[in-house]
């Protein structure tokens, strides 16, 4: 009999002992011969100069690092908390702050222009949509809307005193009327509180129902915009699937024949893929459908779960772009990396285009007053009785 182990290290004679590691000879000697630390530190090539290492990072596909023109200040200062504190108390939603917006401290601090603007979204912060390029929270079943809001929207405005607004929205498929009542329902109620306020609509689709068009193009605003977002050919992979490229032109279209005295507007993303013989047809589309202002911005990726940046445009790219856009009639061209549908610098020249239609209207006005009563007094001298 085997005799008893009193120690797990112990092993009965009669095992096999345990093979010895071999070692590949040639393997040994080449780890022994081959470079060291100091190789891989050191180098025969110069270092690169800081655009040299800009120039390779961003040339590498799917690279996060930003070109320098794409990089913005954070936004600080007195106007930009006195409106991020009202928000927090009323409730409120800006575009500005759910899509992270390069351009947030530029608008809400007034600019060199001293236009001071914010973007406020109204029913709600999620959207029944899923466009592959925004950062808005999506659900098929949103809350319900505040009855409140329109009257905390205009109560807001009315004491930040801004000189221009933009009002946009979430997409609200889940409501009969997809929220066009509430869109004009707080048009109105700004235009009672803030009347000099000039105001601008980035609305949705509706779903390409123009009586609903027509229901927020009659509520008082001075500017009706809404983006056709990217080329024909990419709208599918840009956008949800409910949105499409020519609903968008025809809602832009009917807007302007409905009241051809408002100023329409659209915007388009690039960097998404697109070719320039594309972006080119889209602007002659535009400018058909009766588009008066037109904005290209590059498009910047919001989280690693949106789609990827196809391309980083030069801004002597989007320097063409914005003389295409003049040559091809639009009122107004804005086209930059950090220019966004609701861009400050954009605001600041079409305050002044309403403005001087203002003043033309009033001109008019007051010269129509004078004729009239020119000719009150000539019949009332003429029905005189002669002494």
């Amino acid at each position: 009999t085997a005799a008893r182990r009193y120690l797990a290290t112990e092993i009965d004679g009669d095992q096999p002992a345990r093979p010895e590691r071999r070692v590949r000879a040639g393997f040994a000697e080449r780890v022994k011969n081959g470079p060291g630390f100091g190789d891989f530190v050191q180098g025969t090539s110069p270092p690169l100069t800081p655009a040299q290492a800009l120039e390779k990072a961003t040339s590498i596909p799917g690279n996060s690092r930003l070109p320098r023109w794409l990089k913005t200040d954070i936004p600080v200062g007195a106007n930009v908390s006195r409106i991020r504190k009202t928000l927090r108390e009323l409730k409120l939603h800006t575009v500005c702050e759910e899509a992270r917006c390069p351009n947030m401290g530029e608008c809400w601090g007034g600019g060199k222009h001293g236009t001071a603007t914010a973007t406020i979204m109204i029913m709600g912060d999620t959207c029944t949509r899923g466009c592959r390029f925004c950062s808005v929270k999506t659900s098929k079943t949103p809350g319900a809307l505040d009855a409140n809001e329109p009257d905390n929207v205009a109560r807001a405005l009315a004491a930040w005193g801004l000189d221009y607004v933009v009002l946009t929205s979430v997409d609200r498929d889940d409501l009969a009327d997809f929220g066009a009542a509430h869109f004009a329902h707080t048009v109105r109620s700004i235009r009672e509180q803030a009347p000099q306020l000039m105001i601008e609509c980035l609305t949705p689709d509706f779903q390409g129902q123009l009586p609903l068009v027509e229901q927020v193009a009659d509520s008082g605003l001075d500017v009706f915009a809404h983006n056709v977002e990217t080329v024909e050919g990419l709208q599918r992979m840009v956008r949800d699937y409910r949105a499409n490229y020519k609903q968008s032109m025809s809602v832009l279209e009917h807007a302007k024949r409905h009241k051809p005295t408002l100023l329409t507007k659209s915007s388009i993303m690039l960097g998404v893929g697109e070719t320039d013989a594309e972006v080119l047809q889209t602007l002659r589309d535009l400018r058909a459908a009766g588009v008066d202002i037109v904005t290209l911005g590059q498009y910047m990726r919001p989280t690693k779960r949106h789609m990827k940046v196809h391309e980083y445009v030069t801004p002597e790219k989007f320097a063409h772009w914005e003389q295409v856009g003049k040559d091809l009639g639009f009122v107004y061209a804005a086209s930059g990396p950090l220019v966004r549908s609701s861009y400050k610098a954009g605001e600041f020249f079409i305050s002044e285009i309403l403005r001087k239609r203002a003043e033309a209207g009033k001109a008019m006005r007051n010269v129509a007053a004078e004729v009239a009563a020119q000719e009150r007094k000539r019949t009332n001298a003429e029905s005189a009785p002669t002494a």
